[in-house]
């Protein structure tokens, strides 16, 4: 018999790793709390894309029994539908307690304005009360200790290694963040020169909605060389005055494509018909990356994101 190929045995050597060396009870940090697993929920319920992404890039689809507000607000690539298979939605934008009820999950992943928001009805609290754990967003955390650090791309990579040690898959989940991480290491550094001044526009027209100091893509502009010119924020993901903006003149803008009523052409020709924003270098000379949502918030689709930036504002 001949010798397996040295990647079809490393490949085997991970899967063996993955269902052998993992062991039960497991405990992870949920925003300061500890939540301990016997054994690997079997009935998960996941809000959001970019959360649905990171379990879906675990293979939990048989662990799953719904997700939640996708539809509402974003069109699914057809990648991601075949990969959702006939996992159901349960709400297409925030799911009410009796949505998640009704769908009788034993483990929720959701964030602070991710699914749930402070002293509302659906809180890792409340839920509790069903016996239904819930893993924290750590981006959101934010919103309920004000102590955190600021963003770093470990918001993605910690949360992910959580979620595959939750369910068994914790050898599988460190291999996939140490393959993200051999991709961002080789991108081409800055020589030398400051970092690029760069301003993330969502959405808003009177006062515009962007990322803070907390927020992932704070993190994502480091790793291609630039700033968040509004990294001083004390948020996540906030509003901020045109004046501010425009006074520290970006000079690459990374433009949120909902992929609907005209995406990010939309939002760029509203900049250069702004008063104090048509201006701005990265107005002026139209630098910028449209990216969505799923790119912008904690996931896997981080990492494709961060090399599309790094390409858009090398140019």
């Amino acid at each position: 018999m001949p010798a397996l190929p040295r990647v079809l045995v490393a490949a085997l050597a991970l899967c063996a790793s993955s269902v052998f060396a993992q062991t039960f009870p497991v405990t992870v940090d949920s925003c300061g709390e500890k939540l301990t697993f016997t054994a690997p929920p079997k009935a998960a319920l996941v809000h959001d894309i970019n959360m649905t992404e990171m379990a879906l890039a675990l293979g939990l689809q048989k662990n799953m029994v719904g997700v939640s507000g996708i539809t509402g607000w974003y069109k699914m690539s057809p990648e991601f539908r075949l990969a959702l298979g006939n996992i159901k939605e349960i709400a297409p934008k925030q799911p009410t307690m009796e949505n998640i009820l009704a769908a009788n999950p034993d483990f929720f992943f959701a964030g602070w304005n991710y699914g749930m928001k402070v002293g509302g009805d659906v809180t890792p609290s409340t839920l509790q009360k069903y016996k239904i754990p819930t893993l924290v967003l750590s981006e959101s955390c934010i919103h309920v200790d004000k102590n955190r650090p600021r963003a770093s791309m470990d918001l993605l990579y910690t949360d992910f290694i959580k979620l595959g040690t939750i369910f068994g898959k914790e050898a599988t989940a460190k291999a996939q963040v140490a393959e993200w991480k051999q991709r961002l290491a080789r991108l081409p550094k800055a020589s030398g020169k400051e970092a690029t001044r760069m301003f993330l526009f969502d959405s808003g027209e009177d006062k515009p909605f962007t990322a803070g100091k907390y927020a992932i893509p704070t993190a994502m502009m480091e790793a291609v060389g630039g700033r968040n010119i509004m990294d001083d924020v004390e948020t996540s993901w906030g509003t901020v005055a045109w004046e501010a903006v425009a006074a520290r003149n970006p000079e690459f803008l990374v433009l949120l494509d909902y992929q609907n009523d005209g995406g990010a052409d939309k939002l760029l020709q509203f900049l250069q018909k702004h008063p104090l924003m048509q201006h701005t270098d990265a107005v002026k000379n139209k630098r910028f990356v449209a990216l969505r949502y799923e790119e912008l918030t904690p996931g896997p689709a981080n990492i494709g994101a961060i090399e599309k930036m790094a390409k858009a504002a090398a140019r």
